[in-house]
């Protein structure tokens, strides 16, 4: 038997969901609001938090934090009160000042994002569109952090090992059901239409405690991973430094162990650059692959 939410937790739960919407629309503030002759603690606060590019943008990490962290506060809020939040949003919608408010809050996300994509647009030496129409995305040229995992061929692999070739470096678990297969199957088909510059592709899970080096073949035959794609894992310790290193956003339910998590692919460049981070799509990862 279930019970309905209370009021209490509605209310709590919904101020908690536009508490994220706030802290995000003022990390991005911070992270990109153009600020000439800032002082220098502006600066170095913003390069402590985002890293920084060539280009004065946020780096690499920066723009996972920016973008992955929240959406994945947002899943886990609605993982665990998701009926309370759609509770509150009927409750709220049934008053004049509540539909403002919801009215309002798309318009300012909206805002915020036109403001973000100008400055970046503005500031950004490189821009890179993958897709006619698509958004213009951050030329990246950060070190890639050290990759070394067991692949389902029980061999040790490291980015190293791929010097000379482009990499395409994903995350994703087995039991996954929703974004995994879908990013997989997107840097497959991006590695299958850059088959001439003999791309790799490395597919790191995020859940080493089930899918052990054991069961990776099986993932791989599961996923139809062809020559050149590796899925690794290892124990538990190296999968999460490497998971840390990488600067990947996850969140484990310790009731079933299943995360939540952002779609992520790095374009990896010949020379071991992590050049583009993008959130999967073929034609974005092919031309981004083109485009090194």
């Amino acid at each position: 038997m279930t019970t309905a939410p209370s009021r209490g937790q509605g209310t709590i739960a919904l101020l908690a969901l536009y508490l994220i919407v706030l802290t995000t629309i003022a990390w991005w503030a911070l992270a990109l609001w153009p600020a000439p002759g800032a002082p220098e603690w502006l600066a170095r606060t913003r390069a402590l938090c985002f890293g920084s590019a060539p280009d004065g943008l946020p780096d690499v990490g920066g723009w996972i934090l920016l973008v992955g962290q929240p959406l994945g506060m947002i899943g886990v809020l609605l993982a665990v009160w998701g009926g309370e939040v759609r509770a509150a949003l009927s409750a709220v919608s049934g008053r004049f000042t509540g539909r403002v408010l919801l009215a309002c809050t798309p318009v300012l996300l909206l805002t915020a994002a036109s403001l973000a994509a100008a400055r970046v647009r503005g500031d950004n030496a490189e821009p890179f569109d993958p897709v006619a129409g698509g958004a213009v995305l951050t030329r990246i040229n950060d070190p890639a952090p050290n990759l070394e995992l067991l692949d389902q061929h029980g061999a040790t692999v490291s980015l190293g090992d791929f010097q000379g070739r482009p990499v395409l470096v994903t995350f994703a678990f087995a039991h996954c059901q929703t974004v995994c297969p879908v990013v997989v199957r997107e840097a497959l088909e991006a590695q299958r239409a850059t088959a001439d510059q003999r791309t790799a592709v490395l597919i790191v899970t995020l859940d080493p405690w089930r899918d052990t080096p054991a069961r990776l073949p099986s993932i791989a035959a599961g996923w139809e991973l062809g020559p050149g794609a590796h899925v690794l894992s290892g124990d538990v310790d190296a999968v999460e430094r490497v998971l840390s290193n990488w600067r990947i956003p996850r969140v484990r339910n310790e009731a079933n162990g299943d995360l939540s998590h952002p779609a992520m692919v790095y374009v990896v460049s010949p020379a071991g650059r992590l050049t583009y981070a993008l959130p999967g799509g073929v034609a974005a990862l092919t031309e981004a692959v083109r485009a090194l």
